[in-house]
């Protein structure tokens, strides 16, 4: 357990955003083996089952099983669509892998695609990633040109193209349905499942749909061999991840971590303890979406079902840390002004609840609130969770309801003026409520 260097011992090689430094290191090889021993794609999804390798954009689900959804048989075409709409407050590992290692990713999409059978590749990149995407699509021109993508790569009968797409930057088109429905020139709303993506997916044609965290992690898997990967972890959750370690710790960053790594050796060893010297008071393990934890919790293996037992999730493995000082009342409010302004409306409950919820929690952060305020957020919150189409519902009323069951003592001392807001936050006709 602890630190391991998987991908980023490509971050430490100085320019291995360019395609000699990444061949120079081992890069494309695992390509070259599938490609020149004609491995069929039952075996390449038999190796990522072996390894253990969960889906690493937050769902956590078993990644060769889901390859395997995908029919085997059905007529062309086929797509791969890899989601690099990274919009989680507190995520930010898959830009530092598209930035560092761009054809660790552009390796292992192609892997995949050989595997499903997908002969075209949409990479989704969040609007707002200028560079990376900038970055991405210089490393996809030196692919083509060595020929690693493209028409008949690596001189075999297999071709596999890619397309990188840039999105508006909207929060609910990280969600896979709702990503697709923008792929296809709508606005991003999510579907109803079933129909899954693996059957009916892009343009209503299979569809694989992986984040670029987990797709990176292909290559490892063939490099060490599925079973070593899988040792690196624990049962069931194979191999590492990256976390994005952010907020009030002295050495903030991304660090590669075997999965079942406890929280604390995170904090405290890796990111070198919690800065000024002063208390932990709160940590949010995987994004802002995921319910809150106290100090007394972080002792937790971080795996995804070490965190499900605790009432969490590992999430995107953004862990924001908050110290003694910080204002949760302030915390959460931001967080529910973010899922009300992305929400994108299409079922009531989220529409109308989390603005609800953001209307009264401006009214606790200002002082004006009672009691029966905290009570109601929680009864919201727990009407909008699971009663809507996507996961924003949940991703919406999950922090709602954790912070005000753990640390509801601070929020009734916001309600009786005890704790003085130490700032304001800005927002439309706020003025007149402010004391």
């Amino acid at each position: 357990m602890g630190q391991v260097k998987l991908i980023t011992k490509y971050f430490e090689t100085p320019g291995c955003e360019k395609l000699p430094v990444f061949e120079s290191v081992g890069g494309y090889s695992r390509l070259r083996r599938i490609v020149e021993e004609e491995w069929t794609g039952e075996k390449i999804i038999a190796t990522l089952k072996a390894s253990s390798l969960r889906g690493l954009g937050g769902a956590g689900f078993p990644t060769g099983m889901k390859w395997g959804f995908v029919p085997k048989d059905a007529e062309p075409p086929k797509y791969l669509v890899v989601n690099a709409d990274e919009s989680e407050p507190g995520t930010f590992k898959d830009r530092h892998i598209i930035m560092r290692a761009p054809h660790l990713l552009i390796e292992g999409l192609t892997i995949a695609a050989l595997a499903v059978g997908a002969h075209e590749v949409f990479v989704y990149i969040r609007g707002e990633y200028w560079e990376p995407y900038r970055v991405l699509k210089n490393a996809l021109d030196e692919a083509r040109k060595a020929g690693y993508v493209g028409d008949r790569i690596m001189g075999s009968g297999r071709s596999v193209h890619v397309t990188v797409h840039r999105g508006a930057g909207a929060y609910i088109c990280g969600e896979e349905t709702a990503l697709l429905t923008s792929l296809e020139g709508y606005k991003g709303w999510p579907k109803l499942k079933p129909p899954f993506p693996a059957v009916k997916g892009l343009f209503r044609r299979p569809t694989l749909v992986n984040n670029v965290e987990t797709l990176s992690y292909v290559p490892v898997v063939l490099d060490i061999g599925p079973e070593e990967f899988a040792k690196v972890g624990i049962e069931r959750n194979g191999g590492a991840r990256l976390f994005g370690v952010s907020g009030h710790v002295n050495r903030p960053g991304i660090y590669e971590c075997a999965l079942g790594t406890p929280m604390r050796e995170v904090i405290y060893d890796l990111a070198g303890g919690i800065r000024g010297g002063k208390k932990l008071k709160a940590v949010i393990p995987g994004g802002s979406s995921c319910p809150v934890l106290t100090p007394a919790e972080i002792d937790v293996s971080l795996d995804f079902d070490s965190l499900a037992k605790l009432g969490s999730m590992l999430g995107s493995g953004g862990m924001i840390v908050m110290d003694e000082d910080t204002d949760l009342v302030k915390v959460l409010y931001r967080i529910c002004k973010f899922y009300s302004n992305e929400s994108c409306g299409q079922c009531t409950p989220c529409r109308e609840g989390t603005g609800w919820m953001t209307r009264i929690m401006e009214r606790v952060y200002r002082g004006n609130g009672t009691s029966q305020d905290l009570d109601n957020l929680v009864d919201i919150a727990e009407m909008i969770g699971g009663n809507t189409i996507c996961p924003l519902g949940d991703a919406a009323s999950l922090p709602v309801m954790s912070f005000i069951r753990k640390f509801r003592p601070e929020f009734e001392a916001r309600l009786s003026r005890k704790y003085v807001p130490s700032g304001e936050i800005a927002s439309p006709g706020a003025e007149g409520a402010t004391r």
